[in-house]
């Protein structure tokens, strides 16, 4: 398997990634037992549906926009934005233009 992101030298997340027509696109960065860190890309309407996770996870908009509902609450988040998605707590995410994303997530 070749390896995406080397250790020790300089990478542009945003340009890690491309979009896939219709589809979704993730690729692992970092992962070991304290958690991990995946770059996504989303097509325009695509999405992760409602679920919940047992941390929390900080979601990064690297490019676009994306609608993230966590429990009632919707809200738009643009390029250079960031959340905290609550762990335990229903989220879900719509692109609604093509977006990019850094999700990491730590476990407690």
């Amino acid at each position: 398997m070749a390896k995406t992101f080397e250790k020790g030298k300089i990478f542009n997340l945003k340009t890690m990634i491309e979009y896939a027509e219709g589809g979704v696109i993730s690729k692992q960065i970092l992962k070991n037992p304290a958690g991990n860190i995946t770059l996504f890309s989303f097509d325009k309407e695509e999405g992760l549906s409602e679920h919940t996770t047992p941390f929390d996870a900080l979601v990064e908009v690297l490019d676009g926009k994306v609608e993230i509902t966590i429990g009632d609450e919707k809200m738009i988040v643009a390029e250079g934005e960031s959340v905290i998605l609550p762990a335990k707590i229903p989220h879900a995410l719509l692109a609604i233009e093509k977006f990019k994303m850094l999700l990491t997530m730590i476990k407690g």
